[in-house]
């Protein structure tokens, strides 16, 4: 059964409390529109290819990171009784979110968590979405204080 990606809310996954706020906040969406998920987390791996303790063994070691962290947020958001798929992306995290929103309803993402002066920036994947996305940007912000 082919899946509508336009009845699908893509949301970004790192491991961060702004992440799982977002997940929050896209599952309880899911729950009233009958939407799927589509969690996607995106490992940059420009980092470790610029690691002068060589690249076998960092990248092994983020990919592991990274599956273990996205199945635990699948695992999260099926628990609370949506629909939801898992994507790993070895790349620009920015760009493996556009890719798999690009004909999404929205696209959810959470910012860096900070309080005050800097609560207020995002993170540069959330900039560089909000201002790249074919689809609504909704970035949760943190809890006020």
């Amino acid at each position: 059964m082919e899946r509508d990606p336009q009845h699908t809310i893509v949301v970004g996954v790192d491991g961060s409390d702004g992440a799982r706020r977002a997940l929050d906040w896209a599952i309880a969406i899911a729950k009233i529109t009958g939407q799927r998920l589509e969690l996607v987390h995106g490992i940059d791996v420009g980092v470790a290819a610029s690691s002068p303790y060589g690249t076998g063994m960092v990248f092994e070691q983020l990919e592991e990171g990274g599956r273990d962290l996205l199945a635990a947020d699948v695992e999260y958001a099926r628990a609370a009784g949506v629909e939801v798929t898992g994507e790993l992306d070895l790349g620009s995290s920015a760009q493996a979110l556009l890719h798999a929103a690009h004909h999404a309803s929205m696209l959810v993402l959470g910012t860096r968590g900070h309080g005050g002066f800097a609560g207020l920036m995002m993170g540069s994947v959330s900039m560089y979405c909000v201002h790249h996305a074919h689809c609504p940007v909704v970035v949760v912000p943190p809890p006020e204080r």
